[in-house]
């Protein structure tokens, strides 16, 4: 389908107000990690360091430099790839993120996995039994599980699998991996408490998403010619809102962006998050903003993405 010139202007500006929210965010992640209490020196050397030593380390790692000079020199690092050194580990930060965002990928692929085809089922069902028990049963909980913070539902999966039933360890790789069986054990609880957020997310969106297009005189229309009501669902509605329920999808994959932190830390997943964390104990900075900027990056294309599937598939925009 030919698309007018309207959308592709606007696709050119979503990209556009894009690229200024990175720039924005990264000023602010930047200054944000500065504003961290206690001095980079003082921690590395300790409590016995005598001034002259703590302003001769200031000195070698560039501290000593304008804020907004030491941020250009970042930010250009940041674009080129150069991430820069860790204070503490004293290696390049882009090694020690190697590894760890391949394991928080990992997880947010196998909660994908598992979400979309659970949340898209069940929205779809919803709508196409709208005012059901099946509907009103799936509209609770999805409102349940909404209302419950990620913590929350970590802490609930831990004291009923871990505690009460035994089924699954408390700590994500606190066993061995070294089987099928010991993977899936050590991925459970951190899907399981991502899965149900990000689903109900999904099972609203797309819900709502397919019933305003069954809401259409034209699928309405399909029903009054004798349509059954599967056909009318499947065959007329479902077609014309893949857009906005593709839309829905990666507005709800969003939220692992901030849940994934939440669980890496609860279940100790040796993740991105869990990483950023325990750089925040040491004040690692440069592993600290590397690792606010992934999961700002992460939220912001997930985010531009959606739009950019809304803009597409608004068919008041075709040609």
């Amino acid at each position: 389908m030919l698309r007018s010139a309207t959308t592709w202007i606007l696709v050119g500006q979503r990209l556009g107000i894009a690229l200024v929210t990175l720039l924005i965010v990264s000023f602010a992640v930047f200054f944000a990690t500065e504003l961290l209490p206690g001095d980079v020196a003082e921690v590395l050397l300790g409590q016995a360091a005598t001034p002259e030593a703590v302003a001769g380390l200031r000195t070698a790692m560039g501290l000593d430099e304008p804020a907004i000079w030491r941020f250009l020199s970042w930010l250009g690092g940041l674009a080129t790839g150069d991430l820069g050194m860790s204070y503490v580990n004293k290696m390049a930060v882009a090694d020690l993120l190697s590894g760890r965002l391949m394991n928080t990928l990992r997880l947010a692929g196998i909660v994908t996995l598992v979400c979309v085809p659970v949340a898209l089922t069940l929205g779809i069902a919803a709508a196409m039994w709208r005012g059901s028990w099946l509907d009103r049963l799936v509209s609770v909980l999805t409102i349940s599980v909404i209302s419950v913070p990620e913590f929350m539902v970590a802490t609930l999966a831990v004291l009923v699998f871990a505690v009460w039933l035994d089924w699954l360890p408390a700590l994500s790789f606190g066993v061995n991996v070294d089987s099928l069986g010991a993977m899936l054990r050590a991925y459970a609880m951190p899907v399981i408490s991502l899965s149900f957020v990000v689903s109900a997310q999904m099972i609203r969106m797309t819900r709502a998403a397919l019933i305003e297009t069954i809401n259409t005189p034209y699928v309405e229309m399909a029903l009054l010619k004798g349509a059954s009501r599967r056909r009318m669902v499947l065959g007329h509605a479902l077609p014309n809102a893949l857009g906005p329920i593709a839309n829905a999808v990666a507005l709800s994959l969003s939220y692992l962006v901030g849940g994934v932190i939440i669980v890496e830390t609860i279940f100790n997943y040796p993740g991105v998050a869990k990483l950023m964390v325990d750089a925040v104990s040491t004040r690692d900075l440069p592993l600290i903003q590397s690792c606010a900027m992934i999961f700002c990056i992460s939220y912001l294309l997930l985010i531009t993405l959606a739009d950019m599937i809304a803009i597409l598939s608004n068919p008041r925009l075709r040609r």
